[in-house]
């Protein structure tokens, strides 16, 4: 089922589908309601999936001011609104794991669990960490100010250490390419400027910890691996890794569904 959202300054699109306990799925980067399809595939016979396109992204609007981590976050909670009156199961990557981090801290009443997958949230990390991860972060908008937005995504891939070939047998990972370039324009001149700026509450996180599962690719290596532990640490939590690399949600949707239902089962 397919709807648009009215909410300030934007209009949301989002999809819900399957049945069972609600799972609010966000993706990466500039990923939309679309993007997290496969993973969908092998979880919608236990859960009913909602994902939408962050504003800005697709088929939703964004008429206000550059959107922050706490704008999207809203915007979730009001996703989730009108799907359910229950709190939620969410599952978040990357720029998805701190809007699902901002949601849990922001909207705890709305949220069962969330499971934060490699959150690029350098502000926890120590200082010489932080400033390789921001060196990275900043590298990519350069690029992207003076290539272009395929020459700041292939900036991004070694940021996160993509490797395209660690992927399920029947995957296809299809690279970014011109359809995408409008979604790609506005992550990269808002969305990855407000990760590199994202300051979490480091008082309601902790408040909220036994909510928050912090989580880190089998394959993934860099310093946004240690945004995770540095999370977990926070928290005093366990870290869990999950199959694939930064892009988990796309390379291994099968394995990936499979430990999801585990972690969700755990935490009934």
């Amino acid at each position: 089922m397919e709807n648009m959202l009215k909410v300030p300054d934007a209009e949301i699109f989002y999809r819900t589908r399957g049945s069972g306990p609600v799972l609010l799925l966000l993706p990466g980067g500039d990923g939309d309601a679309d993007a997290c399809g496969g993973l969908a595939i092998h979880l919608e016979d236990a859960f009913t999936i909602v994902t939408f396109d962050r504003r800005g992204l697709s088929r939703s609007t964004s008429t206000g001011a550059a959107p922050d981590l706490t704008v999207h976050a809203d915007d979730a909670a009001r996703v989730l609104a009108a799907v359910t009156h229950q709190p939620a199961l969410v599952f978040g990557a990357s720029i998805g794991a701190l809007i699902a981090l901002e949601l849990t801290t922001r909207h705890p009443d709305q949220v069962r669990l969330a499971i934060a997958h490699e959150p690029p949230v350098g502000t926890l990390l120590p200082a010489d960490t932080r400033a390789e991860l921001v060196s990275d972060q900043l590298a990519v908008e350069k690029a992207h100010r003076r290539d272009g937005a395929l020459a700041a995504m292939a900036q991004f891939i070694r940021l996160a250490r993509l490797d395209f070939s660690d992927r399920e047998p029947d995957v296809h990972l299809t690279p970014p390419g011109p359809e995408r370039l409008s979604n790609l324009e506005f992550f990269l001149t808002h969305d990855a400027p407000a990760v590199r700026r994202y300051h979490p509450d480091i008082t309601a996180l902790r408040a909220h910890a036994t909510k928050i599962v912090p989580a880190v690719g089998a394959t993934t290596t860099g310093p946004i691996t240690h945004c995770a532990h540095a999370l977990a640490d926070l928290l005093n939590m366990p870290v869990t890794t999950l199959p694939g690399g930064h892009n988990g949600f796309a390379s291994h949707p099968r394995a990936l569904a499979a430990h999801l239902r585990t972690i969700f089962a755990a935490h009934r």
